[in-house]
């Protein structure tokens, strides 16, 4: 998380009257991001980290974030404020520059442009162009979604799912290591990667999120991440995807390796969008495609769905791949068991432990 504008944790506040703590309340030495919530500065790190291509060491002293002895990390300040100045003066105060505009995930911006080595195909500079009129006769967003849950196996069949246990393994950096995975109606979820150093975990209880990771202490999930994590703990989300935004509708058709999909939006006011891309011919989900908003810019991953095999006659995903700018893991289940008891203590925070004696 190499940032620039904070460090090392300090002491939380006592509470802010109608709202979470800022983060100038819980860090220390904060310059620039110290009116954000608390929970938005890690996310806002790595925003800079996945924008500049870059670890937290580039701009932090390992273990001792607060200090200010690298110079990457004042730039980085400096930086962060011509940014705010350039949206604020230019813009209208909306976030049209961030520090991807520049840096596309370089150390150093290009500023002259790139000599292609092959003829870029015809009409490249409109292909993408989001003015362009979508097909004709596309799909509707209720026609995709109910095409989905009939893929699936049908909504009776869906909801009757109450448990869902997944054993298996993730491939992380080309190592794989054993990972379990409890879900429980309604809403809970926890994912249990068991690491050579120690177990990491993410965890949904229905209302907040953790993550966990060997030898650190539980942090909380940032409020930007939550609505995600609520998508993967819905056992029922396909038949409650009608329910997902005020505005649904179908985007461009796109290629997803040999996939031709069916492209449908979730649109708000409030929160980032979410694209959900369905095979054209079995009606599957294919790709979800979503987002989490922090002070600098929006944190995108990507989920790739595949080998889909029946489960109790509902269609379930054997494997995914989640992409993030900073990488990438797959999960292969080996095994799913639905609807099996699982106990509720496995959704109960850790609790934190206590405080040192002076």
């Amino acid at each position: 998380m190499p940032a620039a504008a904070q460090s090392g944790a300090g002491q939380p506040a006592n509470g802010q009257p109608g709202g979470p703590p800022t983060a100038e309340h819980v860090f220390k030495n904060l310059k620039v991001l110290k009116d954000i919530p608390a929970d938005q500065l890690f996310p806002s790190m790595q925003f800079i980290a996945a924008s500049l291509g870059v670890e937290c060491d580039f701009c932090h002293v390992r273990g001792h974030f607060e200090q200010d002895d690298k110079k990457p990390k004042l730039a980085a300040r400096e930086m962060m404020q011509m940014m705010m100045a350039i949206n604020a003066n230019h813009f209208e105060g909306h976030r049209a520059v961030t520090c991807n505009t520049c840096h596309r995930g370089a150390l150093h911006p290009v500023s002259i442009p790139l000599v292609v080595d092959s003829e870029p195909p015809m009409h490249a500079a409109t292909a993408s162009d989001p003015d362009e009129p979508l097909p004709a006769g596309l799909p509707t967003a209720d026609q995709l979604i109910d095409q989905y849950v009939q893929a699936l196996g049908g909504r009776g069949a869906i909801e009757k799912i109450s448990s869902r246990v997944e054993k298996g393994s993730a491939n992380v950096g080309g190592h794989d290591v054993p990972v379990d995975i409890f879900a429980k109606a309604p809403g809970k979820r926890v994912a249990i990667l068991h690491a050579p150093e120690g177990d990491n975990v993410t965890a949904f209880d229905g209302e907040q999120g953790w993550l966990g990771a060997a030898n650190r202490p539980t942090r909380e999930m940032a409020r930007g991440d939550l609505a995600g994590a609520r998508m993967d703990a819905d056992l029922q989300l396909p038949v409650h995807l009608k329910q997902l935004s005020e505005d649904l509708h179908p985007g461009r058709p796109e290629k997803i390796g040999d996939h031709d999909t069916y492209q449908l939006v979730a649109a708000s006011k409030t929160v980032p969008p979410v694209q959900l891309y369905f095979d054209q011919k079995t009606g599957l989900l294919v790709r979800m495609a979503r987002y989490s908003d922090t002070a600098l810019g929006l944190n995108a991953m990507r989920i790739d769905y595949a080998d889909y095999r029946d489960v109790d006659g509902v269609k379930v995903p054997f494997r995914w791949t989640v992409a993030r700018p900073a990488g990438q893991f797959t999960i292969q289940l080996a095994d799913v068991k639905q609807n099996v008891p699982v106990e509720d203590s496995r959704f109960v925070k850790p609790r934190a432990p206590a405080e040192m004696p002076h």
